[in-house]
């Protein structure tokens, strides 16, 4: 195989693997998610996502919150946001430094699975 045929052939496998639309998030696994939510999120907002301290929203009714797009919640998540009218706001990374990025978007993937 030419050097040539071996570049365009690494372009497409490149194209392929790449996500659909340029700087598209990859998706989030709700199994790990579950237990990031478990772990950090459970606190404030409930078993059931319900909220359960001032502020926190009920996933279940928030279709506004999730009208937003993915980028916007997992910037929210990963800044902290402090919603009006709310007592307290939400600390970024839901007050656990050691979240990566991964963790908020599986977390986001359960919450939208399981929660809403």
């Amino acid at each position: 195989m030419s050097a040539s045929t071996q570049l365009g052939l690494a372009l497409v496998l490149a194209a392929l693997a790449a996500p659909a639309t340029a700087g598209e998030l990859p998706a989030g696994d709700p199994d790990h998610g579950k237990a990031v939510y478990e772990g950090t999120c459970v606190a404030c907002h409930g078993p059931e996502g319900h909220g359960s301290v001032p502020g926190a929203p009920d996933f279940a009714d928030a279709d506004a919150i999730f009208a937003q797009k993915r980028q916007t919640l997992l910037t929210n998540m990963a800044e902290g946001l402090r919603r009006p009218g709310s007592p307290m706001g939400m600390p970024p990374r839901g007050g656990d430094d050691s979240l990566t990025d991964q963790d908020l978007l599986d977390a986001l993937a359960y919450i939208r699975q399981a929660l809403r």
